[in-house]
């Protein structure tokens, strides 16, 4: 997977890799932007300087097989350029991609340039994106969540799962767009009053993991889920912002 590191662990690259682990996969962290970030909000961010991006997936791709590719905060338009060049050359490798634009606390984490070069490259290869219903509007650019995801899957990504955890009520209520079906929802019981800080990274890299390990876009979904259902019934309280899912639950598929 391609994330930044979150000095809290709360998000980023370290929740891909304890979501990845618990799911029994085995997590190639690749860095792609250093931020300065608590359970609050995100304060700064500096991108990795491509080049040792480019080298260290050839240098993996040599050595170990790789079964998926999940990506988070991708630091600037120049690493999505690399990461490109680098599937361009594996079509065969399911790619999940976890839009990350701002933290939860409003910090930006995608500058108008690197969100064009998201959308106007790696979501057309991407087996699926989980944009939260704030970032599905905003990539959309329109006020509906059902044609703003038509307008990615007319652009070339092959499924949306539209997150509901930044919603109110009772029940958290995920959709998956995918061309020429019906929407299918999951409706999740909605655990405690807040929002969570990781939740979003935790998911997609759960996601990531199940069909790493061969399961179908529908099966890792319903498995991500509920993994993600019981980190936070045992969420962590570390900071003084947002608690933390509890990423080492003991987990059996």
């Amino acid at each position: 997977m391609l994330s930044g590191l979150d000095p809290s662990g709360g998000a980023g690259i370290q929740a891909d890799i304890q979501a990845i682990t618990s799911l029994g996969g085995h997590p190639l962290p690749v860095l792609t932007c250093l931020t300065v970030q608590d359970t609050k909000n995100v304060y700064g961010a500096e991108a990795i300087d491509p080049a040792i991006i480019r080298q260290q997936l050839e240098c993996l791709d040599k050595d170990i097989p790789i079964h998926a590719v999940k990506t988070g905060a991708m630091g600037n338009a120049t690493v999505v350029n690399v990461l490109m060049e680098f599937l361009d050359s594996h079509p065969e490798l399911p790619l999940i991609v976890d839009p990350v634009i701002k933290a939860a606390g409003g910090g930006d984490l995608a500058d108008d340039e690197l969100v064009k070069a998201m959308k106007g490259s790696l979501f057309a290869r991407a087996e699926m994106i989980t944009p939260n219903g704030v970032e599905l509007l905003q990539l959309g650019d329109c006020d509906s969540e059902s044609q703003a995801a038509d307008k990615l899957l007319s652009a070339g990504c092959k499924s949306v799962l539209a997150t509901g955890g930044h919603g109110t009520g009772p029940h958290i209520i995920n959709t998956l767009y995918s061309t020429g079906q019906d929407p299918m929802n999951w409706q999740l019981e909605r655990i405690g009053a807040n929002e969570y800080h990781g939740t979003g990274c935790t998911l997609a890299a759960a996601i990531s993991a199940g069909i790493a390990s061969g399961l179908s876009a529908r099966a890792a979904i319903s498995q991500a889920q509920n993994y993600v259902s019981r980190t936070l019934l045992s969420a962590l309280t570390i900071g003084q912002g947002q608690r933390v899912p509890n990423r080492g639950i003991p987990w059996e598929r």
